[in-house]
């Protein structure tokens, strides 16, 4: 065995796979208990919401349905809400944001009459409705809807308030699929990369990277046949990718429509939704923010590098400290 092979099987030996899986469960991941109070939370809502609609089918509420990364799989440990979609149908809702989402809040109070009105407020693109038992905020987020059958609707993007189509259903069987082929791992990869952005843009409030942006980047590699088992190699396919590419590939998906669909796009980055050819989730990113994520993802690669050819175990955690920062201590 070579010097650097056996300092390269030394660092494993100090920071493992199986290290960052427990620094995954005991740090980065929402504890599967939590999840699942935060689930029955949620159905407990629906299921209220269902036995009012039951009674007065002309209700415009027609369905609320759990999205974002609870629904997903991918949730972080500090999580302390629920995205829920609320798809709204009927020839007299408003087209004005701000007038949907009162309209939306008028409604979710007549559907709870028992919750106060400070705990179903209007936000800037969807209604909080504040659960005081636990604490536990659901931001529910209109989608209008023309009844059809397989839930496309017109969502309101956070991005920049505009209407955009959408399918939660498809959203959320899209990373089940992806999921599948790849066992837990590729959720556990998505949650430790979304750890990684989530601290950067704790120490610099300019850095953006958003989550939806790391699945499809994730998504793209297990496409492409990238492994998701070794935590560490998974990590640095996906900062090599984001350094190699300095995010100029365009990111399409042929699980719902075909790529040709997608047309031209002149965005500096383009990750495109895989419900919706026509909407790009990373248009709104200027040349610095995309640089920005570029040169982060080579400091992370660097340092795994390094990570996995130091000889200490003091190097290595350091190293690795470099990527997840102070609470990374196995």
């Amino acid at each position: 065995m070579t010097v650097f092979h056996l300092k390269a099987k030394m660092a494993r030996e100090h920071v493992s796979h199986k290290d960052l899986l427990n620094f995954g469960v005991d740090k980065v991941n929402l504890p599967p208990e939590k999840a699942n109070e935060y689930r029955e939370q949620a159905n407990r809502l629906k299921e209220k919401l269902e036995g009012y609609l039951a009674d007065h089918p002309d209700f415009t509420l027609k369905r609320l349905m759990t999205s974002g990364s609870l629904a997903k799989g991918t949730a972080l440990r500090n999580t302390s809400d629920i995205d829920l979609a609320a798809y709204i149908t009927g020839p007299n809702v408003p087209q004005k944001i701000e007038d949907l989402l009162e309209y939306l809040a008028e409604r979710l109070r007549k559907a709870f009459p028992n919750f106060s009105p400070d705990q179903i407020k209007p936000q800037t693109y969807s209604v909080t409705v504040s659960f005081r038992g636990s604490g536990l905020d659901v931001d529910v987020v209109p989608i209008l809807y023309d009844g059809n059958p397989i839930w496309d609707g017109n969502l309101v993007s956070q991005d920049d308030g505009s209407f955009l189509m959408t399918n939660i259903p498809k959203h959320i069987e899209f990373i089940r699929k992806r999921k599948r082929k790849n066992d837990q791992d590729f959720a556990q990869v998505v949650r430790l990369a979304k750890f990684w952005a989530k601290r950067l843009k704790s120490e610099n409030k300019e850095f953006r990277f958003k989550s939806f942006m790391i699945e499809l980047i994730m998504a793209k590699l297990s496409d492409d046949g990238k492994s998701f088992s070794d935590y560490p190699e998974a990590l640095q396919n996906f900062f090599t990718y984001l350094a190699k590419t300095d995010l100029k590939e365009m990111i399409a998906f042929s699980d719902y429509y075909p790529k040709s669909s997608i047309g031209s796009i002149t965005d500096r980055v383009q990750i495109i939704d895989p419900v919706n050819a026509k909407n790009n989730a990373s248009r709104l990113y200027t040349e610095k923010e995309a640089n920005a994520i570029v040169d982060a993802a080579l400091e992370a690669g660097d340092a795994i590098d390094s990570a996995l050819k130091a000889v200490t175990k003091g190097d290595t955690i350091y190293y690795w400290k470099k990527v997840f920062g102070p609470t990374f201590n196995p």
